[in-house]
């Protein structure tokens, strides 16, 4: 850690090379161009958005995939220097009147799956990228050294700069460059700034973290785009952050066409979040981290590497827990303008291991997925452990979730003999043991041991472990929980054929953030039928897509909503805020807007996302397939700890009379079954989509959807042997 001041850091800058560009304001929502930088050559160039670019693919996750398609070849690894890393708002993102408008996606090819890759986080950074004059930022190349990006929108300065001296990892590299790049204490909102740490320069699954100054804290704090591995990306391009700067920030930044209509969608969310919230589900007091309990009480809490759902020690992670621990009476917002203000923290958090041993410092959350996966999924009931692991994952970079299913993947893998301490280094891998878990986190930090192996993720320990000592390699398929080499998010989905398909078939492996249907399915009946579950896998990730495109959070949508909301047709929808949302286009753009309307963007790109996997040479069926213990019980032990529940199924659903078999005969029957039932599904769902039975969107889908380019027609031709 270095002792020296911001003023001392900067003096150590070389500027390599610097661009100059002409401020304008953004119109509607739009800057109406995009930023390249190539690392390589030290060159930065300017992009103009089109008309059409906007149309085709709107914004954020769009037009990173754009620029993604447009950057890579067929041959394109994670590591060449073709690989872009992009980071973009959205049109809507960077209003301040409707709640949770601050997001960005960051997309690159992964590491982890080696696919196209998307992952969002709040923060500051997309809209002031935006109110700098860039709707996108798009990196290239490889660089020779250290180096800072700095996006100046204040002055219409880009600077690429040599950096020595800075720390590495976010919490103490953030500060040092807010403090380095701002002119006084109060000028340091007007700072963001994108960092990861040191476990991005060894783990497959390091993310970034994008910054914000929290001013009534006067500490600079940070949200993660954690999944798929962005920020060994970011690292291997030896990028050590990309700064931001812009401080003429106003409620009507984005020049919308009718902030009126705006306003009334705000006024409408901010009464139901303020008058609701309290009663639902809290979010402003405890975030998600009212979810433990939850998903305890309905046997979906991922405990022991997803084998059971619940655990006696649970009460542990209790909301109460969660609720003594964040700082409460200041806002978490991590926008301006949200009133759901669900980014709370833990202040004063003394480190009782690793390099900051005894300091005292900020942790932001945890959040529902980083209790779920460094608590009961690991088997570690202790809060204060969980927090420590929170810290250190943010500040190294690394993502909770990815981090939590390869703990838990090895632990397993102890168990069964499969590792053991002579391969572990001495660690002990045993549920519940938090120092060995903190000690591979650690490890991963800094390049070495058997936490090194950790930090490349599931599929590549599965690969390790059967090659190198033995492991069955179907028994590591069924227990690793991954898919497309993406650790698996942190819901047991055994019960819930909708949500296995919502893993199984995301774009970009088993993420939460396309669908989450496990209450409708599971809970509520309300998707009896292939047709009902394969209609709600066409409309949430459209829905959830459209989000991404505009630089809009989720959760104003549906964790908070209207008391007459179970009273409406379609409760699970949320009619009302479907209308904010088309308030809040028309607002902006000037066009009116039906839900049809906005599902129409998302299903352009969400159906081009799909065919650029293709294009990298993935998007097909054989991609779509879970881990078999997402499905079912793999072990007697699982499947013993419900037996009841499994025998009535094998007699009711599989027509089967479990009476007289054995333990192993009743898992392969019911296993054969349930796979039978998600080979039905995926038919139903690529149906609905518009692809064919091999996942492949068709090509009358894609003239239909605009996104008939001759490059796309000669892949899928090329892929399917479909002819015009």
């Amino acid at each position: 850690m270095t002792t020296l001041t911001p003023e001392e850091l900067k003096q150590a800058h070389i500027v390599l090379t610097e661009f100059t560009y002409d401020l304008r304001p953004v119109e509607r929502g739009y800057a109406n161009r995009t930023l390249h930088i190539d690392l390589s050559s030290n060159t930065i160039t300017a992009k103009p958005v089109s008309q059409h670019m906007k149309d085709t693919f709107t914004g954020g996750r769009g037009f990173c995939m754009w620029l993604l398609w447009n950057a890579v070849t067929p041959d394109t690894r994670w590591d060449d220097p073709e690989n872009a890393i992009i980071i973009a708002g959205g049109p809507i993102g960077g209003i301040t009147a409707y709640p949770g408008s601050g997001k960005s996606t960051v997309a690159t090819v992964s590491p982890l799956t080696g696919s196209a890759f998307d992952s969002n986080a709040g923060g500051y950074f997309g809209p002031y990228l935006k109110f700098s004059g860039w709707d996108a930022l798009e990196i290239q190349g490889i660089a020779r050294q250290d180096v800072i990006i700095v996006i100046d929108g204040d002055s219409g300065r880009v600077t690429i700069e040599a950096a020595p001296l800075e720390d590495i990892d976010s919490h103490l590299i953030g500060p040092q460059l807010t403090e380095m790049y701002s002119f006084d204490e109060k000028d340091r909102q007007s700072v963001s700034v994108a960092s990861t740490g040191q476990g991005a320069e060894h783990s497959r699954y390091a993310g970034l973290n994008l910054s914000w100054y929290d001013t009534r804290r006067g500490k600079v704090r940070v949200k993660q785009a954690g999944r798929g591995g962005s920020g060994r990306v970011f690292r291997h391009k030896r990028i050590k952050a990309v700064v931001v700067r812009y401080s003429s920030m106003t409620g009507d930044s984005n020049h919308p066409a009718n902030m009126n209509l705006i306003r009334k969608a705000g006024r409408r969310i901010n009464k139901e979040i303020i008058e609701n919230d309290p009663k639902q589900n809290n979010m402003r007091g405890v975030g998600t981290g009212h979810l433990p309990p939850i998903m305890d009480s309905f046997d979906l809490l991922p405990v022991h590497n997803y084998r059971f759902g619940a655990h006696r020690d649970a009460s542990k992670l209790d909301t109460s827990v969660w609720d003594e621990l964040y700082t409460h009476g200041i806002p978490d917002g991590c926008w301006y303008g949200c009133t759901l203000s669900c980014a709370h923290g833990v202040d004063d958090f003394e480190l009782k291991t690793g390099p900051y041993k005894g300091e005292v410092v900020l942790v932001d959350g945890p959040e529902y997925e980083t209790i779920a996966g460094e608590g009961s999924n690991i088997g570690v009931f202790d809060p204060l452990a969980v927090v420590e692991m929170n810290f250190y994952c943010d500040t190294y970079g690394i993502d909770t979730i990815s981090f939590a299913n390869s703990v838990a993947f090895a632990m397993e893998c102890y168990e069964a003999d499969i590792l053991n301490k002579r391969i572990t280094d001495g660690l002990e891998l045993v549920w519940g043991n938090a120092d060995a878990a903190l000690e591979l986190l650690h490890q991963i930090a800094r390049g070495e041991g058997f936490g090194l192996i950790v930090g490349q993720g599931v599929r590549y320990m599965k690969k390790l472990f059967v090659s190198q000592y033995g492991a069955d390699p179907a028994f590591v398929q069924d227990i690793g929980m991954e898919v497309k080499g993406l650790e698996v998010s942190e819901y047991v989905t055994k019960e819930s054929l909708a949500q296995q398909g919502g893993y199984g078939m995301a774009l970009k492996g088993a993420q939460h953030d396309e669908a989450w249907l496990i209450f409708m399915d599971m809970v509520r009946k309300q998707l009896p039928t292939f047709e009902d579950k394969a209609e709600a896998l066409h409309y949430f990730p459209l829905w959830r897509t459209w989000f991404s495109l505009h630089g809009l959070c989720k959760l104003p949508w549906n964790d908070v909503v209207p008391t007459n909301n179970s009273e409406t047709d379609e409760p699970h929808k949320v009619p009302e805020h479907v209308e904010n949302y088309t308030w809040l286009y028309e607002g902006l753009s000037g066009k009116p807007a039906t839900p049809d309307d906005l599902l129409a963007q998302s299903e352009r790109v969400y159906t081009f996302q799909r065919l650029l996997a293709l294009k990298l040479g993935y998007g097909t069926r054989e991609h779509d397939y879970l881990p078999y213990r997402a499905m079912g019980p793999v072990t007697a032990i699982e499947y013993q700890s419900r037996a009841e529940r499994y025998d009535e199924q094998l007699r009711d659903e599989v027509g089967v009379d479990p009476g007289g078999m054995g333990v192993e005969d009743k898992i392969a029957r019911l296993r054969t079954y349930r796979e039978e039932q998600y080979d039905k599904l995926m038919n139903a769902v690529y149906a609905r989509r518009g692809w064919d039975e091999n996942g492949i969107p068709t090509l009358e889908k894609i003239r239909e959807l605009g996104i008939d380019f001759p490059d796309v027609i000669e892949l899928v031709q090329q892929k399917t042997g479909q002819r015009t």
